[in-house]
C-alpha cells in the first residue's frame, strides 16, 4: 500500500492498569495520523471490540494499547482471527516478551546477559527471603514497573517480608525474583530494524524507574544520548537490536537496561524487551527519534508503514 491516506483504527484505553498511558499514547497517534491527512477511527477498546472494528473496517490497526490484553498476545490473535494488519509484534511475539520469564528462555541462550533469578510464590516470602539482599521482587507479565518492589536489607517490608507489607504480594500469586542489579538505567528503541540511541534515566526520586517516574512530568531526566563510553552504547544498541529480533519483534520496540559502570562491557544486563512501547509526549522512543531528527507524525507513519 502506498503513503495513504489510510484509514487507521487506534485501539486504545482498555481496562490494563495502564489504561490512562495508552489513553494518552493512542490519542497524540490519532492526532498525528489526522495531521497527516489520514482517516482515524479512535476505539477506547472495551469487550465489543471486534463488533466496533468490524464496522469501522479500517486498512490498519494501530495498538497503542499497553498491558493486558493488548500487550500479551490476546488482541493480536483476536486481530489475526479477524484478517486485520496491525502496528507491532504479532501473538507468538507478545505471548513471551511480556512474560519476563519466557523472554529470559528466549534470549539468555543466544548471548544476552540478562540477572538470573526465579519463579516465587507470594506465599513462600512470608517464611524467609528467596535470595539473598538486595533482591528485585516483580510480576511476571506486566509492564511499566507496575509492581516492582526493591527488597533491601534497611528496607521497611520486614525480615522476612510481612503479610501486611504493601507490595506485589499483595496482588500476584507469584512473582519474579532477581538479584539487584546496581548502577545506572539506560534504554534502547528499535525502530525498522534499527536501535536509534540509547537514554540514561535519572530518576528525581526513589529507587529506579518506577510506573510513577515514568509518567509524571519532571519525576525523570531524560538523558539522550546518554553520557556514557561509546563501546558501552554501541553494545546496549547492538543487543538491543538482537533482542528485537530474537523475539520476532516489529514496528518499534523498546529494551530496557541496567549498567553497573564498575564492570564495564561486563556490567549491562538488559532487564526487559517492550513490545508496545509507550507513544505519550513524554515517551522515549519519540524522544529518539527525534533525536535522529524524525518528527513524532513521521514515527507515527513509519509504524503504520511497516505494519502495511
Amino acid at each position: 500500500m502506498t503513503r495513504g491516506p489510510w484509514h487507521v483504527a487506534v485501539l486504545m484505553g482498555g481496562w490494563s492498569n495502564e489504561r490512562p498511558v495508552s489513553l494518552m499514547s493512542g490519542e497524540g497517534v490519532a492526532t498525528a495520523l489526522e495531521s497527516r491527512g489520514h482517516r482515524v477511527t479512535r476505539i477506547d477498546m472495551g469487550r465489543d471490540v471486534a463488533a466496533r472494528l468490524t464496522e469501522a473496517a479500517p486498512d490498519v490497526v494501530f495498538n497503542a494499547l499497553h498491558g493486558v490484553p493488548g500487550e500479551d498476545g490476546t488482541v493480536q490473535g483476536m486481530l489475526d482471527l479477524m484478517g486485520l494488519k496491525y502496528t507491532h509484534s504479532g501473538m507468538v511475539t507478545s505471548v513471551i516478551a511480556i512474560d519476563k520469564e519466557l523472554t529470559k528462555q528466549r534470549l539468555v541462550p543466544h548471548g544476552i546477559p540478562m540477572p538470573g533469578g526465579h519463579i516465587v510464590s507470594s506465599e513462600s516470602i512470608f517464611a524467609a527471603d528467596p535470595m539473598p539482599r538486595p533482591y528485585v521482587l516483580k510480576p511476571v507479565n506486566e509492564g511499566s514497573s507496575v509492581g516492582v518492589a526493591i527488597v533491601r536489607s534497611d528496607s521497611n517490608y520486614g525480615h522476612p517480608i510481612a503479610r501486611d507489607a504493601k507490595g506485589p504480594w499483595q496482588d500476584f500469586a507469584e512473582l519474579l525474583a532477581e538479584p539487584f542489579i546496581k548502577g545506572r538505567e539506560l534504554t534502547v528503541a528499535v525502530l525498522g530494524g534499527k536501535a536509534l540511541a540509547v537514554t540514561e534515566l535519572v530518576v528525581k526520586s526513589g529507587d529506579f524507574y518506577d510506573f510513577d517516574a515514568k509518567y509524571t512530568d519532571g519525576m525523570t531526566q531524560h538523558i539522550c544520548p546518554a553520557q556514557i563510553p561509546q563501546d558501552i552504547a554501541e553494545r546496549m544498541k547492538a543487543l538491543a537490536l538482537h533482542a528485537h529480533q530474537l523475539l520476532g519483534c516489529k514496528g518499534a520496540s523498546r529494551s530496557d537496561f541496567r549498567w553497573d559502570d564498575e564492570l564495564g562491557l561486563d556490567g549491562i544486563f538488559l532487564l526487559e524487551v517492550n513490545t508496545q512501547p509507550g507513544m505519550t509526549p513524554l515517551s522515549l522512543v519519540p524522544e529518539q527519534a527525534k533525536y535522529c531528527g524524525m518528527d513524532y507524525a513521521e514515527l507515527v507513519e513509519r509504524i503504520v508503514e511497516e505494519a502495511l
